[in-house]
């Protein structure tokens, strides 16, 4: 994106498939493990800009001994600092390694998929600061289908009963004069009749705290940070043309309707899981693996 002669580049809450913020380094020594290179990588890498993943493999069976990783920056001019000031050096291995920018083998194009709430926040805190942004939840709904417990007649199995939760919040940020609102929905099966009133509640608390994870993920998806040349930041809001923003509580209930039956069709899991899924090891080798 241009601004005059200026380049702006966009940093999006969702996990980056761009080659060009993907780096390659192989000529890994054998010697440590697999565990301690991550490590290392990690703290050489993380001082170019905030990584997304490292990703430690190791080499073919037709190569020499080995291992190569895959790293993956928020921010392509961070990967491209890193590769320039990386590529034949040393940094924490007697021999140097070897570092390029990525280059898909495939013509794939893997839809993005939504960083979840910690990685969201993780991302806000570096760009924006610790205390450049807040969430303040509007609504946070019990929308369980439990029968009455003291009719143990009439009730039904309780495999068949689950704790559901829907929670509407919007994330502030008051310096760019910003709010985005996010919903989540989030459910816990009841398995178990003997688990007692303390697993009820911890469960209860638990599925609380899924909903408000995956409504802070839903409102971050709406916003992009724009990274001047400069290195100052700009905050573009991206609303989703099905995003209600509701502010009363009559709004509310329409918006719990519509996103109860949107979460439905999408059978979406567990809110931690989806995002840290890549292929990338299928599509991106080192050279000498081709």
């Amino acid at each position: 994106m241009r601004s005059g002669s200026r380049m702006a580049e966009l940093v999006f809450f969702a996990a980056p498939t761009e080659s060009d913020k993907t780096l390659l380094v192989w000529e890994l020594s054998s010697g440590p493990t697999a565990e301690d290179l991550h490590h290392s990588l990690f703290t050489v890498f993380s001082q170019f800009g905030l990584l997304y993943s490292v990703r430690v493999f190791p080499n073919a069976a037709v190569a020499r001994p080995g291992f190569y990783a895959i790293i993956k920056f928020y921010s392509a001019r961070d990967a491209h600092r890193a590769q320039k000031a990386c590529h034949e050096k040393h940094l924490f291995q007697n021999s140097p390694v070897k570092v390029r920018l990525g280059t898909r083998h495939k013509a794939v194009q893997h839809q993005a998929l939504a960083l979840n709430s910690s990685q969201c926040q993780e991302l806000a805190n570096y760009y924006f600061g610790f205390n450049g942004w807040s969430k303040r939840i509007i609504k946070l709904q019990d929308l369980s289908d439990l029968e009455e417990r003291e009719n143990e007649d009439a009730a039904v199995p309780l495999q068949k009963q689950s704790l559901k939760f829907f929670c509407a919040l919007e994330v502030v940020l008051p310096f760019y004069e910003c709010r985005s609102p996010g919903v989540g929905m989030a459910e816990e099966p009841l398995e178990k009749l003997e688990e007692g009133p303390l697993s009820f509640l911890m469960k209860r608390k638990t599925t609380q705290k899924l909903a408000i994870q995956k409504a802070v993920s839903d409102a971050f998806q709406k916003l992009v940070i724009v990274v001047l040349e400069s290195g100052k930041i700009a905050v573009e809001y991206r609303p989703c043309e099905e995003i209600i923003d509701a502010r009363t509580e009559e709004e509310l209930q329409d918006l719990i309707q519509i996103s109860y039956f949107s979460w439905k069709q999408d059978g979406q899991g567990k809110e931690e899981c989806l995002s840290d899924l890549s292929f990338e090891e299928d599509e991106f080798k080192p050279p000498e693996l081709d």
